[in-house]
């Protein structure tokens, strides 16, 4: 089939991240013949354009901070049988990078989306780590709050998951490293940073490991980093013991508090000794909606 000659058609399409060589030809060849091209940032795109020789094209901006409206117009101009590729900064779209409204408004309209592989930080840094993958979850950006990153270790000391994969800001990974440090954490890392590039490097190890690997490289703050986790098996916990069920829980939250189910929820995922997660929670409330009718 020839999908250069597709009409109508919404193409995710993945971009280097690092490294202009590692664009695929199918990706360029759907890039050059599109009729609009969605940018996270325009003037970004423009570089990556011009290194692959397409000119031309229409460019339309399409970030987090327009994507909801902007949905709108981009389905009307492929209903008008014209092709839209979705591209972003780096990587592949929908993966912490805006593109799942226009998506999800492409597929309620009945439009055909197609994903052209490539580039993926996530999964670059997962295929070099040499951590379990036999099951892995990705996060997206570290929490920057102390009290979501306790519940985001805690969620990992949970089941049998052991390699968890964060993106993470050059200002910030020192922090990130920090944390697990001060929370003994039982965890290995593998930090990535500035993959695909010239001086792209790894640090590997213990988090005190790491962080002396990035005090003795000095200018660690420069570059994103993806962080990647490893959970030591001694300190998994398989099986979580609950001191009471989640319905005893939210109804003495809502008891002690005066307020609803809906706000105990929030209370309850803002407490540190909370041992059940926001879909257990929302369960029970639903449960106890059925039972009691309130």
């Amino acid at each position: 089939m020839d999908e250069m000659n597709t009409v109508g058609t919404l193409y995710i399409v993945a971009t280097p991240i690092g490294n202009a060589r590692d664009m695929t030809e199918r990706g360029r060849q759907i890039l050059e013949t599109a009729d609009i091209i969605a940018a996270e940032d325009t003037r970004r795109s423009v570089v990556l354009l011009n290194k692959l020789g397409i000119r031309g094209n229409q460019l339309s901006a399409n970030h987090k901070f327009n994507e909801y409206g902007k949905a709108k117009w981009f389905i009307e101009q492929l209903q008008q049988g014209k092709s839209i590729a979705v591209i972003t900064d780096a990587g592949t779209p929908c993966i912490s990078d805006p593109g799942n409204e226009l998506i999800r408004a492409a597929i309620d309209a009945g439009i055909r989306v197609v994903g052209v592989p490539g580039c993926c930080a996530a999964v670059t840094a997962l295929s070099i780590s040499g951590f379990d993958l036999s099951t892995f979850f990705f996060f997206g950006f570290f929490p920057r709050e102390a009290a979501d990153r306790r519940r985001a270790l805690a969620m990992m000391r949970r089941g049998d998951t052991r390699t968890y994969c964060f993106y993470e800001s050059p200002k910030r990974i020192m922090d990130a490293v920090e944390f697990f440090i001060m929370e003994h954490a039982g965890v290995r890392l593998c930090l990535c940073n500035d993959m695909t590039k010239l001086h792209e490097m790894t640090f590997r190890g213990t988090p005190a490991e790491v962080r002396d690997q990035l005090l003795a490289k000095g200018s660690y703050d420069k570059g994103e980093y993806v962080l990647l986790c490893e959970v030591e098996e001694d300190y998994l916990i398989t099986e979580v013991e609950h001191v009471s069920s989640p319905e005893a829980l939210l109804v003495d939250c809502m008891v002690r508090c005066d307020c609803t189910a809906k706000d105990a929820i929030k209370l309850l995922l803002k407490d540190d000794n909370n041992t059940y997660s926001k879909n257990e929670l929302y369960a029970a409330h639903l449960a106890l909606k059925e039972r009691f009718g309130a």
